[in-house]
């Protein structure tokens, strides 16, 4: 059967983490298949300066809103000047997030690693708990998350980044079941995409980075993952074309989800696409 089209006509999208990278792509992809949508950050002048970016391919329907996604109080300013300006909340792409402190556990600074679970999981926790409870009135609407390095393998060196990319995608798979049928949650793995983070991998050198450093300079060398990859995935996971998906960890480079609508059977009766153990007997092995 043919894969389903991205259609965001007559739709109202946030986007957090809008002003560059991931979110300012996928804000201009929204854009592109015919939503209104809000981008936030937390520097103005740089969320300005993407609207003027992204109304040079639009006419209307870009709005900017500075925020803090990590502060209970700001997240839920920024969702009252969305339904302000559009009412309806259709589907939120949370792209905002940080690295944090690079280096041995030993060795990084406790504040500034708590601090990077403040924005990229308790940040998370407060954009999607607040998205839930505007679109539960309409009995419907659409969350994407974003994982990153770590959520699927281990990353030393950089465990404050890895720790909360690994919960939100846990998160997610959690509150799908939460909000299921309603209100459908996804987490998304963009790649290696060459973002204004990869520059605190170099700045932290050989000692901090470790194996990491070298891989970093190869990827950002060969031009790494194209934004517009994991930005193309979020377009389509808040699209009616994504519907019956849900509670799912999606590799935005390598895998077809496109074509997931049509197996929804299989993919929401069991374990693919989700965090798991795997055990002994499932590797042939016959211990345990």
């Amino acid at each position: 059967m043919p894969e389903r089209a991205t259609d965001l006509r007559g739709k109202s999208i946030l986007i957090t983490g809008g002003s560059m990278g991931i979110g300012l792509e996928s804000a201009r992809r929204c854009l592109a298949y015919g939503a209104n949508i809000m981008i936030c950050a937390r520097g103005a002048a740089a969320l300005n300066d993407a609207a003027a970016d992204l109304l040079e391919d639009a006419a209307d329907g870009v709005a900017t809103f500075p925020a803090d996604v990590g502060d209970e109080r700001e997240v839920e300013a920024l969702f009252a000047a969305f339904a302000e300006r559009f009412g309806r909340c259709d589907g939120v792409i949370h792209a905002a997030g940080v690295y944090g402190p690079i280096g041995p556990i030993t060795e990084v600074e406790p504040n500034a690693w708590w601090q990077a679970l403040r924005i990229n999981l308790f940040g998370t926790f407060l954009v999607a708990r607040a998205a839930a409870k505007r679109m539960r009135p309409y009995g419907s609407g659409r969350i994407v998350l974003f994982a990153g390095g770590g959520a699927s393998t281990p990353f030393p060196n950089y465990t404050a980044y890895a720790s909360s990319k690994v919960a939100v995608v846990r998160f997610a798979e959690t509150i799908a079941e939460e909000l299921a049928p309603a209100i459908e949650v996804n987490a998304v793995a963009p790649g290696f995409v060459a973002t204004r983070l990869h520059a605190q991998t170099l700045a932290a050198g050989e000692r901090a980075a470790g194996d990491f450093l070298e891989k970093t300079k190869a990827a950002l060398s060969a031009g790494g993952v194209p934004a517009t990859v994991g930005a193309e995935a979020a377009a389509f996971l808040v699209s009616d074309a994504a519907k019956g998906i849900t509670g799912k960890f999606i590799a935005a480079p390598y895998d077809d989800y496109r074509a997931w609508p049509e197996h929804l059977d299989a993919l929401n009766g069991g374990e693919l696409f989700t965090l798991r153990r795997v055990l002994p007997r499932e590797r042939g092995l016959d211990w345990q």
